[in-house]
């Protein structure tokens, strides 16, 4: 079998042209009382973006937009997301999607961890 592989560490820096990269992402767990922990997946510019969030219980990020479609997958604890002007609770296995400039805002009700992947 294979092993798991450690997220790139330089700035920017993605697999090489093609090449995959393997993860166990529940290992790469971290919360920060108080605070937001961000850890950037993959990142092929023009491409994609995959970045890995924990946000611990009661931490908000206001409402922003981003520039490319995005979709968030919630992977575990619970909390709310709102997109535009619809609200939705969040929990283990949501999942949303948001066009480019839409308006959007979340926060932790219960140690959150998401996957956020900004497409093109």
């Amino acid at each position: 079998m294979a092993e798991w592989q450690e997220p790139p560490k330089a700035s920017g820096a993605a697999p090489a042209g093609g090449d995959n990269w393997a993860g166990d992402l529940e290992a790469m767990k971290s919360f920060a009382e108080g605070g937001i922990v961000s850890k950037t997946i993959a990142d092929r510019p023009g491409v994609t973006n995959i970045s890995l969030f924990m946000m611990a219980t009661g931490q908000t990020m206001s409402s922003h937009k981003a520039s490319r479609p995005a979709t968030i997958h919630v992977l575990d604890g619970k909390g709310t997301i709102t997109i535009g002007d619809n609200t939705y609770d969040s929990h283990r296995g949501s999942f949303f999607y948001m066009p480019a400039g839409q308006p959007h805002a979340l926060e932790s009700t219960d140690n959150m961890m998401f996957l956020l992947h900004l497409i093109g």
